[in-house]
């Protein structure tokens, strides 16, 4: 008789723990992934009964994620676009907690061979098919390896509006398609030819950042560019925090703009915004 009242006493209590747990489901671009993740880990040491999951796809999937009700939380490093808005109709805030630049990569051997610089004209060239060479821009004598994003992906949708006029252009000299910036760096780095498009939190010894040429002047993808407004491709990064969200759904997009998740902000390598 005891064990049985001990069994039912242990089952009544991780009913009420399992029943006190609270699941938040996160879903979205990649750019904005790595903070949101390391809050989430943070912040579940704070409140061991909240787990929140965090998954890529892009930002489309992560606004579409919201419009559809399949997570609470979207992703996004893009603004949404008027269909988006009507289909969210009203019923969302778009909230921005970090900064960041759109930096144009190249492979380490183009940045070695001379290519440090290149216009936004250059860059469009390069991804109409205009330009096929880096002998042609300065550099080695090598087919340009050029690297397009899918297009749900917010990157490509900044880059697009930036270089090509309008965030849906077509870019007729791309060669290969990415999708995450995981995916899009590794190409990169093992290419001796190759450009594309990645936050300036991805780049590194083997994915280089060249400047971009505005008005005579050499702007590097930085952080501190972004903040005085001189880079050309910058962009906020976004979540999506629905009006009917719960309560604890709200106080972790607090916690992102809080000093603690702000700070996470600046160690990913993205401009905070407190």
């Amino acid at each position: 008789m005891m064990k049985h009242i001990i069994f039912m006493a242990l089952a009544a209590t991780f009913s009420l723990q399992a029943q006190a747990t609270e699941r938040i489901s996160v879903v979205g671009s990649t750019t904005v992934l790595p903070v949101v993740s390391q809050a989430a880990e943070a912040h579940h040491r704070l409140h061991p009964d909240v787990v929140i999951t965090v998954s890529g796809g892009g930002s489309g999937v992560g606004i579409a994620s919201i419009i559809q009700g399949t997570a609470q939380l979207g992703m996004a490093s893009r603004e949404t676009s008027p269909e988006e808005q009507s289909k969210l109709d009203g019923k969302v805030d778009n909230i921005v907690i970090a900064s960041d630049a759109v930096a144009v990569v190249v492979s380490k051997a183009v940045y070695e061979s001379g290519i440090h610089q290149l216009s936004l004209e250059q860059i469009a060239d390069i991804y109409r098919g205009k330009v096929r060479n880096w002998k042609d821009l300065g550099g080695v004598d090598a087919r340009i390896l050029v690297i397009d994003k899918e297009a749900s992906r917010g990157t490509r949708h900044v880059f697009a509006k930036a270089v090509l006029g309008s965030a849906h252009a077509r870019a007729a000299g791309a060669s290969i398609i990415s999708g995450s910036n995981n995916e899009e760096q590794m190409i990169v780095s093992r290419s001796d030819s190759a450009i594309g498009m990645l936050s300036n939190a991805w780049l590194n010894d083997k994915v280089r950042g060249v400047d971009i040429i505005v008005n005579g002047k050499s702007i590097a993808p930085t952080i501190d560019h972004v903040l005085d407004g001189s880079y050309p491709i910058a962009r906020g990064l976004h979540v999506l925090l629905p009006h009917a969200s719960t309560q604890a759904t709200k106080d972790f997009v607090r916690f992102l703009l809080s000093e603690q998740g702000q700070k996470i902000v600046q160690e990913v390598g993205y401009l905070p915004v407190q």
